[in-house]
This record gives structure tokens, C-alpha cells and sequence, in this order.
């Protein structure tokens, strides 16, 4: 795609603009075991790339589907009044099917404007945190633990010993899918309020990030010259020196879990 002044690159910044692409080059999953590569998966998503691939190349998608014609529609549905509103709803969904958050989020800020997409963003993924965190209050503790696997053991014992702390910590550094730790957290009955404000702290450097790249992005469409590489450079370094920061307090504190659980004896 090219513009005047240049070419945006818009499937590489997509690619690399959201914040969970960081995070997974950074935080493993388990902080104590490294698994391997699970092949399967990665078959599927080549053959997917691959078919999508063909099909930008071969049909007259990308000339129907340009990144100034997303824009334009955009920043039409921002003058509604009740698009936030919208926008906000679509969180929660999204949450339970685990579609790309950082996508919505940068139609907010495309849509609406850094400030009021950051706190459109914002407003939705708590909404939608609250709707995962009831659902694992109301839903069976077996079917939590069926749906979270071993997470569930290693996230509980960290949430029960920190509270606000550790939500604001794994909000950070997914251990788990959004909508998992959400369940997690309701089925062990962390405070509510502890709840809320880890996951306000924990998710706004994301979505500052976010924010600031689709703003970026957005003004690279209508005059690269105006792009703030300084400020890109700067929020992503932040971003991920908090990254390893935290990640290194989660591995300690998960360590130390193991190290002080009491060992269960079976009978001889």
C-alpha cells in the first residue's frame, strides 16, 4: 500500500503493533518449563497465512479492501453517538471467543481519537474482564478447571498470596487467555475491587501502546512525514522493559509458591 511521501507497510504493523506479539517473545506461558514448538498449530496458521495470502494476491480484495478505505469508514461511524457505546460491548464477546483485542482497539483510536479511543478501550476491557470474572464465580469450579487446564493451580496460588498485585501482574504478562484468567480469578473469589484496579493498571500499558501506534499509523496514511518516531520508539521500549520487570517478579513469586505449598502425603 503506498501513500504520498511513502508506503505503509500495513500488514507488517499490524502484525507487530499489538502488544500480546511483544509479550509472547517475552513472557513464556509457564514461567518455570519451556515446551516445545506445537507443530500442529503452526501448520495451521502457515496454511491459513498461505490461503490468505493467495487470496489478497489473486483476487480484487486488496483493491476493495485499502487501509485509507478502512480508515474513511472508521472515522464515518466515529460522528455516531452511540459507537462507543458499541465498541465497548464488542469487548466482552470478543473476550469468550479470544478475538484480537489490540484490533478493536486500534478502530477506537482510528475511530474516535487517541484520547477518547484510549478510554473507550479502556471501559471495554473492564467491562469485559468483569463478564469473565462472573462467569467464573457462576460456572462449576470442575468446568473452570476443565476449560483453564494446569493453569488454574499455577495462577490460584499466586492470585490468593498477592490479590491486586498479581492480577496487575498477569494482566501484563498473559499466563493465561484473557478470558481464562478472568474465569480463574472469579472462581477463587479474589476481591473484586483488587480485581478491577490490577486490571485497569495492568492492561493501560497495553493499550497506551496500542493507542499510541494506531494514532501513528493513522497519521502515517495522511502525511508520513508527521510520524513521532521517537514517541513509537520510546512507548515500546517503556512497554517492554515493564514487560521483563514484571515477568521476572511473577517467575520469583511462582517459584516461591511451589517452594512454600504444603506436600500432600498419600497413605502408604
Amino acid at each position: 500500500m503506498r501513500t504520498q511521501g511513502g508506503s505503509v507497510p500495513l500488514d507488517r504493523f499490524i502484525e507487530h503493533v499489538a502488544p500480546e506479539h511483544v509479550i509472547e517473545g517475552i513472557a513464556p506461558v509457564d514461567p518455570t518449563h519451556k515446551s516445545g514448538p506445537a507443530w500442529g498449530k503452526l501448520v495451521v496458521i502457515a496454511v491459513v497465512v498461505f490461503a490468505l495470502t493467495l487470496t489478497w494476491r489473486y483476487t480484487p480484495l486488496a483493491e476493495i479492501i485499502t487501509a485509507e478505505r478502512v480508515i474513511e469508514w472508521a472515522r464515518s461511524v466515529g460522528h455516531i453517538w452511540w459507537a462507543p457505546l458499541l465498541v465497548i460491548a464488542a469487548y466482552s464477546p470478543a473476550a469468550f471467543i479470544m478475538f484480537p483485542r489490540p484490533l478493536i482497539t486500534l478502530f477506537a483510536v482510528i475511530a474516535f481519537g487517541p484520547w477518547l479511543g484510549f478510554a473507550t478501550a479502556i471501559t471495554g476491557i473492564v467491562g469485559a474482564a468483569l463478564s469473565t470474572y462472573y462467569a467464573g464465580r457462576i460456572l462449576p469450579r470442575r468446568t473452570v478447571r476443565h476449560l483453564a487446564g494446569a493453569k488454574l493451580d499455577e495462577m490460584s496460588h499466586v492470585l490468593r498470596r498477592r490479590g491486586l498485585l498479581a492480577v496487575l501482574a498477569v494482566r501484563i504478562i498473559p499466563v493465561a487467555p484473557f478470558a481464562i484468567e478472568g474465569m480463574i480469578a472469579g472462581a477463587i473469589r479474589i476481591k473484586v475491587w483488587h480485581y478491577v484496579v490490577g486490571t485497569i493498571l495492568g492492561m493501560a500499558p497495553g493499550t497506551l501502546t496500542t493507542t499510541v501506534f494506531g494514532d501513528q499509523f493513522a497519521t502515517a496514511l495522511e502525511d508520513p512525514s508527521r510520524i513521532n518516531y521517537w514517541l513509537v520508539a520510546g512507548v515500546a521500549l517503556l512497554f517492554v522493559v515493564l514487560i521483563y520487570f514484571v515477568r521476572r517478579w511473577f517467575a520469583k513469586e511462582y517459584r516461591e509458591g511451589r517452594e512454600t505449598r504444603p506436600v500432600r502425603r498419600t497413605a502408604a
